[in-house]
């Protein structure tokens, strides 16, 4: 039983942290769950993200979203501290679920770290690259939905939420480049990196979601 790996990414506002809980929810009441869990594909659905699904990693969340302090977060820093909160986050969490046949919906991994670290921040995408195979074991998504909006709608809603945190009150030319990553990104890994326009309505990204999963879901378990 091989276990799967479905990352959620984009920009801030793309609405990955509602298009995920409606993903787990559709697998639990369609019965597509049930079903891959009774032919013994599946042995359980979980939701994870990063940064923040360890107790580690929640620490590390704090840091680097909502630091306590106005000292200033050096971009090294902020790339060594994602770096760990993967590293535990993929020992602890990831790799035990996938093991046992698990199906994870991820919010965010390391297409994140290239695209805000390395296009948004400018750091040396070798370096980036290293961390990641050190912190992930060279384990890669088996499916990355890339939740494309423009910058400028993404930030009007996560406006809309409240209080911002630190990545979300960056400057918008930062944003554009963090946009950019992930378009070359998707052009790169096409196989592997699915675009989903996500500046549709909640349920029409919601139904171009599911037939992407039921299609892999089919390749992957038939």
């Amino acid at each position: 039983m091989q276990g799967r790996l479905i990352v959620f990414e984009g920009v801030e506002g793309c609405g990955k942290t509602t298009q995920i809980a409606r993903s787990h929810l559709w697998l639990q009441d369609s019965g597509i769950l049930e079903s891959l869990q009774t032919r013994g594909n599946v042995s359980q659905l979980m939701i994870t993200r990063e940064p923040g699904g360890t107790e580690v990693g929640r620490a590390i969340r704090q840091l680097l979203l909502y630091p306590a302090s106005q000292e200033l977060v050096q971009n090294r820093t902020e790339l060594l501290l994602y770096a760990a909160d993967r590293a535990q986050h993929v020992e602890e969490i990831l790799k035990p679920h996938l093991a046992e046949g698990g199906l994870i919906l991820c919010d965010r991994y390391t297409d994140s770290t290239i695209a805000y670290q390395g296009y948004g921040r400018g750091l040396d995408r070798a370096l980036i690259d290293q961390l990641n195979q050190i912190a992930t074991s060279g384990l890669q998504s088996d499916l990355t939905l890339w939740l494309d909006v423009d910058v400028e709608i993404g930030l009007a809603r996560a406006k809309q939420r409240g209080v911002r945190d630190r990545i979300e009150q960056a400057t918008i030319d930062f944003h554009r480049r963090v946009q950019q990553g992930f378009n070359e990104l998707a052009r790169t890994y096409p196989d592997r990196m699915v675009r989903v326009d996500a500046s549709l309505n909640e349920t029409e990204v919601a139904q171009a979601i599911q037939t992407i999963l039921q299609t892999r879901l089919a390749q992957w378990y038939t």
